[in-house]
């Protein structure tokens, strides 16, 4: 009662507007929602693209800084190899020879590098350049870059950035380096040893790297860090020392190369990582919100001038639309309720194309509820007409009769245990071919009437044949139509094994199985088989097929198989002269259930076998 009265405000509020109002109402709000989306998208996908190009101009300058990078400190680790492999492993320490080609490195690379030297195993100084001298009090073991030359003594080590404090320089100025440290073997005359070869690097070839690409980027900044999130360089250092500005460094630090989103204190921010080779630094290119969110803003004001524009051109096109629609709508509602008051009018068709078509299909709708009607009660009686005719024709009188007359033979002959067993088959058969009207039956009961079927033969033909059921249990608790085994095995009785000879070995196979939702039972002979004129008419002509037996043939059998399942099932028949057919009988895969039972009956699965012959 709820629903109706809800549907009837709804009717009564429509009801006060016309079909026009209405019309452009609709109009202009599905105009309103696909211009805002429209907006929505444009505004999306320019933001996705400026913050994509944001994106790829930050990765090829880490690319390219880092090339740059590589590069420099390539030429810092050519200069220690240099020192190690072609001076302090090829020259005694104490020649002159040494202390030249030592002296000319740094001179050729005094550009690069504030200083080199070379320490003994115990930490004493054995040479510098440019020559000066040690400060006091300086613990070189206790020396970071040197622990770690000890202590893999087969990789160059890069340190932090430091203040050079081995050296006493009489300018008192601070000389930023960046140390790099080596185990090396070191000749003594004839004293073989190790020691410490140090090469400070000069902080400014890094900073001027990043200091020039910081300077010529907008609003997005790079900065170098180690593993550890210690930063190497940052171009907000000063802020940072001061604790006015906070990096994610640490965080950064842990990335693979690639771009992340990370949230900082402004927002969120995409960061662009990239290894520099050998040392374990990691250039960071960062763009913050703020960046992308400018790019922005400056599109904002183009969008809503055109949602503006396009909201104003709407509004008149859909009231012309709206006016031009209505007019034919309202001559077709007029028709149609001039119709539905018992009139047989002729229905409105004019206006657009559209609204003809509306018109006509209208028309043709009333005109054929009738035919449907008449046709569908036409199908009815066709589908009963068919199963009566096919009950009615299952039991062929002259097997009956013969059975009869063969059970009177057996106890005339005093074979009343065969008499019997026969008797006992015969009923057993006729139980499932009654049913008690009922059409459709497990697929155990219709085995069960083809088995008794088949036990009552082999008594009349004495045996001549086999028959072999071959069939899983699983399959026993699925619907089929009764009675359509049995008369496929009587085709293959009298058409194939019936008629050979007791030495010919005649067998029929009765198998199935299950393949996804689908049911396949085949009924296989040896036998005679059959003509390629009568396999291609067996399904189609029933008149061109010869009759024997029960007069049910496997047009009957494929048509009741049809009518209840739908047209994509039914049989499938295989056959060659002298080499015995196979009749495969395909149905859908329906548990037996009284409920599912009795949807079959009232045809409430039909559009199941409709749906696999689309397929």
């Amino acid at each position: 009662m709820k629903d109706m009265k809800n549907d009837s405000g709804i009717r009564k509020t429509f009801a006060k507007f016309n079909i026009q109002s209405i019309i452009l109402s609709v109009l202009m709000t599905l105009s309103l929602v696909t211009v805002t989306v429209m907006g929505f998208l444009l505004y999306h996908r320019f933001k996705l693209a400026s913050d994509k190009s944001a994106v790829a101009n930050t990765e090829m300058t880490v690319e390219s800084t880092i090339d740059r990078l590589n590069s420099s400190l390539l030429d810092l680790r050519q200069i220690s190899d240099a020192a190690n492999y072609n001076i302090v492993q090829e020259y005694d320490i104490s020649s002159q020879e040494f202390a030249k080609q030592f002296s000319l490195l740094y001179e050729t690379n005094s550009d690069k590098i504030q200083s080199m030297a070379l320490y003994g195993s115990d930490g004493n100084l054995i040479a510098s350049e440019p020559v000066s001298l040690e400060k006091e009090n300086v613990e070189i073991k206790n020396q970071d870059w040197y622990q770690n030359a000890e202590n893999a003594i087969e990789n160059i080590h890069f340190s932090m950035p430091h203040v050079q404090n081995l050296f006493q320089d009489g300018t008192y100025r601070y000389h930023r380096v960046i140390s790099l440290s080596r185990s090396v073997d070191i000749n003594d005359g004839d004293r073989p040893g190790s020691g410490v070869l140090l090469v400070d690097m000069k902080y400014s070839v890094v900073e001027n790297v990043l200091k020039q690409i910081n300077e010529s980027s907008d609003g997005v900044y790079y900065y170098v860090c180690n593993r550890d999130g210690e930063l190497l360089y940052h171009p907000r250092r000063a802020e940072i020392d001061r604790e006015l500005f906070k990096e994610n460094s640490l965080k950064a630090a842990g990335y693979e190369d690639g771009v992340y989103e990370i949230s900082s204190g402004d927002g969120k921010e995409n960061v662009i990582v990239g290894s520099i080779s050998y040392t374990g630094w990691k250039l960071i290119g960062v763009i913050p919100e703020s960046v992308q969110t400018a790019n922005i803003n400056n599109f904002r004001y183009y969008i809503f001038t055109t949602i503006i524009i396009l909201m104003m051109l709407l509004l008149e096109g859909n009231r012309l639309i709206s006016q031009k629609v209505s007019k034919p709508l309202r001559e077709l509602d007029a028709s149609v309720k001039a119709y539905e008051a018992g009139e047989k009018p002729d229905i409105y068709i004019g206006g657009s194309l559209e609204v003809r078509h509306l018109g006509y299909s209208v028309q043709k709708s009333y005109e054929q509820i009738e035919q449907l009607m008449e046709e569908i009660m036409r199908q009815q009686n066709e589908r009963r007409k068919s199963e009566l005719d096919a009950l009615q024709s299952q039991i062929n009188p002259h097997f009956l009769y013969n059975t009869l007359e063969s059970i009177t033979w057996m106890v005339e002959a005093q074979k009343n245990r065969e008499a019997v067993i026969m008797i006992s088959e015969l009923a057993k058969l006729l139980r499932v071919s009654l049913s008690r009207g009922k059409t459709i039956i497990p697929i155990k009961d219709e085995l069960q009437h083809s088995r008794s079927y088949m036990n009552i033969q082999l008594v009349r033909y004495k045996e001549r044949f086999k028959i072999d059921f071959q069939i899983d249990e699983e399959l026993y608790n699925y619907c089929i139509v009764k009675l359509v085994i049995q008369p496929i095995l009587e085709n293959a009785i009298y058409y194939g094994v019936g008629h050979m000879d007791e030495d010919d070995d005649g067998r029929i196979v009765v198998s199935g199985e299950k393949k996804d939702n689908d049911i396949y039972i085949s009924i296989e002979d040896n036998g005679m088989g059959m003509r390629k004129e009568v396999l291609e008419n067996i399904l189609t002509d029933n008149n061109k097929v010869p009759k024997h037996g029960s007069g049910v043939g496997v047009i009957n059998v494929h048509s009741r198989i049809k009518l209840m399942f739908g047209e994509g099932y039914g049989l499938t028949v295989y056959s060659e002269p002298d080499e015995g057919t196979k009749v495969v009988i395909h149905i859908p895969a329906i548990p037996y259930t009284k409920e599912n039972a009795e949807k079959l009956e009232m045809q409430k699965y039909s559009q199941r076998g409709k749906a696999h012959e689309k397929e």
